[in-house]
């Protein structure tokens, strides 16, 4: 490693909080190489999920009549927090990632109620500027929150104040998705994940704003731009990211320690890199969508937005696995230890991985000028540093252009489909995002099947020569054409902007890549790589609001962004 790099990394961090060595970097030994037996066990995973994939597309007729039933979720038996020291003196709960507080509950020198309370006062100041919410739960998370202080011995860690995305179903509770079609629809049961996360620990403290039924970012169904990006919240002009816009000014703003987000173009993953997140996109089927109002049966996923990679690692845990109600879930390869791959390691006081892994450098990744480039720059530097990783220049398989182009298209039939009825009754019911919808019904069959057999040909050359010969993750410049096969993708941030002319910055990020059912592997090298840096701890400052009245759900004086509907179209995720 740079030295200097990480010397510099780790004293600007320090300062910010005693709470930083909570989780130390454990030392091992040399890295290992994959095993014969580990790499037989890879091989077999990539050859199941070629055909799953397949097996997927073809169940997709049928998909939305299993998905809608109810089905029992499987109770998370608490969540897995990695051994550290709690945090010694916390003055603001909010500043802590959820692991920290995790450990600070754990320890007894913070409770739930005070660490619930702490988020819902800046609910109470900031969220008529961030407008990061479609419904707040504030009476319903305080209860929460004393229920789970008083359960202590049962869960040490229950009692984190989370956002889960408006198109998750919240038993009880209105679930819009942001659209006139579901304006009065309160469901009878939680999303399998949002149940799990509920019942690992999690207190839900409002539904996350998000773009008209996941296509854009966050505006009303008219178009009218609603929550901000949090690092410039006087400018709605600044995209927030995706369609999980509100799940991710959340975390951001410290209105929540984590969220979910869904992603079915990269609603996960750009606005992670958008507000100095990490999001954690898993493969195709890791995470159940039943309860999710749907998109795509073949590239909706969910995943969390959190602080750093442990914090994605610990809610991924608590979330991820096989799903009666959702059959992309069932007979998959088992979740890893996925905390245990984010908890840091260090080997000869470096940071260090626990197996050795290739990390590909495509192409085009240095193809960028300015601060990213010097960003992007920066970030390989200290990578070379990490033990056990190695860079490697990749190609691109042939056709990689034609995915993220032509071909990217064909799942728009695919989430039209569900929607035809509304579409047949009153187009007005789709708002500004009505032209993607059409968009959708014109394409004809033989064109999504030429495009389902596209799919299926790339991910054979992706995983059989990508990640196959030349490396075993691969850092992205889109989310796409990753995103469209189902392969796991984490964002993370690496660096920052320039001042803007009103004196903000905005964070920069990048994406890796890795192999199916490999999220482990990607939250190792990301979790290595924030443990001598530290752009994953640099938060934007508060906006400047009004005295009173700031809880509403409604707008303060910022100015009015609209988006019409060829603008909406462009954004469709």
């Amino acid at each position: 490693m740079d030295r200097a790099v990480a010397g510099a990394a780790m004293s600007a961090g320090a300062g910010r909080g005693d709470h930083l060595t909570s989780v130390p970097p454990e030392e091992v030994g040399d890295v290992p190489g994959t095993t014969p037996a580990e790499e037989q066990r890879r091989g077999l995973a990539r050859r199941s999920f070629l055909a799953r994939s397949a097996a997927v597309a073809a169940m997709s007729a049928g998909a939305a009549a299993v998905a809608a039933q109810p089905a029992a979720a499987a109770p998370a038996s608490g969540l897995r927090v990695p051994r550290g020291a709690a945090p010694t003196a916390v003055e603001d709960p909010t500043t802590l990632t959820l692991v920290e507080a995790a450990l600070a509950m754990a320890a007894g020198t913070l409770s739930a109620v005070e660490l619930v309370q702490a988020h819902l006062e800046r609910v109470e100041r900031l969220e008529g500027t961030y407008r990061a919410h479609n419904a707040l739960l504030v009476e319903e998370a305080l209860v929460a929150a004393r229920r789970a202080d008083r359960r202590r011995r049962s869960n040490p860690y229950g009692g984190l104040p989370i956002t889960l995305k408006d198109n998750l179903f919240t038993a009880g509770v209105p679930t819009t998705a942001n659209s006139t079609i579901f304006a009065d629809f309160v469901p009878p049961y939680d999303s399998t994940v949002g149940a799990r996360l509920v019942a690992a620990g999690g207190v839900v403290v409002g539904k996350g704003q998000m773009g008209p039924l996941a296509t854009t970012r966050a505006t009303t169904p008219a178009g009218v731009v609603t929550t901000v990006n949090a690092w410039t919240p006087a400018d709605p002009s600044v995209s927030p990211g995706g369609s999980s816009s509100g799940p991710a000014t959340a975390v951001a703003g410290r209105l929540a320690l984590a969220s979910l987000g869904t992603q079915t173009g990269g609603s996960i993953t750009a606005p992670a890199n958008a507000q100095g997140l990490t999001g954690l996109k898993p493969t195709m089927g890791r995470t159940s969508i039943r309860g999710i109002i749907p998109l795509s049966f073949t590239r909706d996923h969910v995943g969390p937005l959190a602080k750093d990679a442990l914090d994605a690692a610990v809610v991924l845990q608590a979330m991820a696995g096989p799903d009666d109600g959702d059959a992309r879930t069932l007979g998959l390869p088992a979740v890893p230890d996925l905390v245990r791959a984010a908890t840091p390691v260090t080997s000869g006081r470096r940071a260090a991985l626990r197996r050795r892994t290739r990390v590909g450098v495509p192409p085009d990744f240095l193809a960028v000028t300015g601060d990213e480039l010097a960003a992007r720059q920066a970030l390989l530097t200290t990578l070379r540093g990490v033990r056990g990783l190695t860079l490697v220049d990749v190609t691109y398989p042939e056709d990689w252009d034609l995915q993220s182009g032509t071909f990217n298209v064909v799942r728009l039939p695919e989430r039209t489909e569900p929607f035809r009825p509304w579409l047949q009754q009153d187009l007005t019911l789709f708002g500004v995002s009505v032209l993607s919808w059409l968009q959708g019904l014109l394409m004809s069959g033989d064109e999504w099947v030429t495009g389902q057999r596209a799919k299926h040909h790339f991910l054979a050359e992706v995983l059989g020569d990508l990640l196959g010969r030349q490396c075993d993750v691969v850092l992205q410049t889109s989310p796409v054409p990753f995103d469209v096969v189902g392969l796991p993708e984490i964002a993370f941030p690496i660096g920052l902007g320039s001042p803007r002319p009103d004196g903000t910055t905005l964070p920069l990020g990048t994406i890796l890549g890795g192999a199916p059912y490999e999220e482990d592997r990607l939250l190792e090298v990301v979790a290595a790589y924030q443990s001598v840096t530290d752009w994953h701890r640099r938060r934007p400052a508060d906006p400047v609001v009004p005295a009173a009245g700031a809880r509403s759900l409604t707008a303060t004086a910022a100015p009015e962004v609209r988006l019409d509907a060829i603008a909406a179209a462009e954004q469709t995720q």
